[in-house]
């Protein structure tokens, strides 16, 4: 294939990705020419589409839930694909069809099989171009690769793929939970009166995500909940707020003590739609395991909202006229 065909194939190919409406994971066996794995959050996250690729993402982290838009350094790179004699054989099959288009004849057939010809019997692997498909920068990287490269046995090419890359596509696949925030009083709160948060759809508290490339290398991130932080919606003369709360939040339980939530101190009657704006943050600290990789990453943070409204409890003292 010519060099400057590789924009317009790779183009083809993002064309023909039919992107679902909902968050999607797969991870097809078979022939490592199809897109073989994919996941992401529509408009929340950049995510992970692999084009040309034969890696594998797996994991309790790849569901679809919430990113944080993390990009691999570089969104395309070459992977081991075939020994020489296997690498001829599929050349030769796809030649059948290529003789078939028009113009297509046996002198521009031979031309194709040439370089596949000439690595037959030697020690090496051809190894091929894939990219991440849905960063924004994939493309133009992609159309600087050759379509396949030989390789000498035991070395890599430039920009073949590394085990630091490897983390960084499980770290761009990683997701974790869209959390709901839960408050006593629920429907409204009061002036002075505690205010107990705590999140509800979180499930596990770990999730992970594992990309391998079959038979040669894997790498696993893990993220755990650490914390949660709490912004009341307005400043420290209107709202007292505690943040002793684990990594979920305390839910209300009758003489528990007040260590997670806000106490409201003026009414949010002043407010735009009457009431305060609470933002919950959830804070996933990111691990590779094993130390695979001595790299490191920033957690994932995943902000979640709830209009708060807080009135005032008023009293009337009425003079007796006994």
């Amino acid at each position: 294939m010519s060099r400057r065909l590789v924009p317009a194939v790779a183009a083809a190919l993002l064309a023909g990705l039919a992107l679902p409406a909902t968050p999607a994971v797969s991870a097809a066996p078979g022939d490592p020419d199809d897109v073989n794995a994919e996941t992401f959050q529509d408009g929340r996250t950049v995510g992970v589409v692999l084009v040309g690729s034969r890696i594998r993402l797996s994991g309790s982290g790849v569901r679809g839930e919430r990113g944080d838009g993390f990009r691999v350094q570089s969104p395309c790179w070459y992977e081991p694909f075939a020994d020489p004699e296997t690498m001829l054989r599929r050349k030769e099959n796809e030649s059948r069809i290529f003789g078939q288009f028009p113009g297509g004849g046996q002198t521009d057939v031979e031309e194709f099989l040439r370089p596949f010809r000439e690595k037959a019997g030697e020690d090496g692997h051809w190894w091929r171009s894939a990219m991440n498909a849905r960063d924004p920068n994939a493309l133009e990287c992609f159309s600087r690769l050759e379509p396949f490269v030989f390789v000498p046995a035991n070395r890599t090419p430039p920009a073949g793929i590394t085990r630091r890359q490897l983390a960084d596509i499980a770290r761009a696949a990683l997701t974790v939970p869209e959390p709901r925030i839960r408050l006593n009083p629920d429907g409204k709160s009061y002036v002075n009166l505690p205010t107990f948060v705590w999140l509800d759809g979180i499930g596990e508290t770990t999730r992970s995500v594992t990309a391998t490339l079959p038979g040669i290398m894997s790498v696993t991130v893990v993220a755990r909940l650490r914390e949660i932080r709490i912004d009341a919606g307005t400043d420290a003369s209107r709202a007292e707020v505690r943040e002793d709360c684990g990594p979920t939040g305390r839910p209300y339980r009758e003489g528990a003590e007040f260590t997670c939530g806000v106490r409201y101190l003026r009414s949010s009657a002043d407010q735009p739609r009457d009431a305060y704006t609470m933002t919950v943050t959830t804070v996933w600290p990111v691990e590779i395991a094993d130390d695979a990789v001595p790299a490191g990453y920033e957690p994932v943070e995943v902000e979640v909202t709830r209009e708060v409204t807080v009135g005032e409890v008023q009293s009337t003292v009425e003079r007796s006229t006994s």
